[in-house]
């Protein structure tokens, strides 16, 4: 008897627990495309917000205050927060490292690399390898002379002791432009792997000239490396494999 009350005493909590209860209505306030955390992969997303209702036998009675905003998988309908957004997707994640390996490029072309052809060779296979697979030594060498007649940028950056001089702040802001958005979307070795192509197209003419080793110095702070992991890679590099 105990059993048989006690189990309508659970079936009817149950019911009391369908019939009243809290929901949310959803609206989607913007879309788009994000990397989808569960997904692993690029998705479309709504991202939403919402407003909580307590509601008896499915109708919605008294308001229970906002929920969200929260970003929802098209696929998945997975709920995540709205940092999730913060992460590259995977197509932009690729135009990033192109355009990243790409401005290495340039600023060792820019030390005075341009003039002699293993380093012109290094840096165009680089950047081909990159995904500007159409990109010509012709346009490498006037995006380099474009730079370096562009006053806010390049101009006069080392003087003839081969030190640095006022302008290289201005090649200093550009690389961090440029490397710093994308180095916390890597893996410690995916930047390290960035800090090696600028290593290896200097090197492509022999070793390290003072100027080189200190853009590439620049290129690892840039890329979040210490300083000690980018001494230890700029060396390895030098090694034969």
């Amino acid at each position: 008897m105990h059993s048989r009350r006690r189990k309508s005493q659970e079936q009817g909590a149950r019911r009391i627990r369908a019939a009243v209860g809290v929901r949310t209505a959803w609206h989607t306030v913007a879309d788009g495309e994000f990397f989808c955390p569960d997904c692993g992969g690029d998705r479309n997303y709504r991202r939403c917000t919402g407003r909580r209702r307590f509601t008896v036998l499915g109708i919605p009675l008294l308001p229970r205050g906002v929920a969200g905003p929260v970003v929802e998988c098209a696929d998945c309908r997975g709920h995540f927060g709205t940092d999730s957004l913060d992460h590259p997707t995977s197509t932009r994640l690729s135009v990033m490292l192109r355009d990243a390996v790409h401005t290495v490029a340039l600023a060792v072309l820019a030390t005075g690399g341009a003039q002699t052809e293993p380093v012109r060779d290094a840096a165009l296979g680089a950047v081909r390898d990159a995904g500007y697979e159409d990109c010509t030594e012709e346009q490498l060498l006037a995006l380099v002379a474009a730079l370096e007649a562009d006053t806010g940028r390049l101009p006069e950056m080392f003087d003839s002791s081969g030190s640095t001089s006022g302008g290289a702040p201005s090649l200093e802001i550009e690389l961090h432009e440029a490397l710093e958005p994308l180095a916390p979307h890597l893996a410690p070795a995916g930047r390290e792997r960035v800090l090696l192509v600028g290593a290896r197209i200097a090197l492509a003419d022999g070793p390290y000239s003072p100027v080189e080793r200190e853009v590439l110095t620049t290129i690892g702070s840039a890329l979040l490396l210490c300083a000690d992991d980018t001494a230890r890679l700029l060396a390895a590099a030098r090694t034969p494999s």
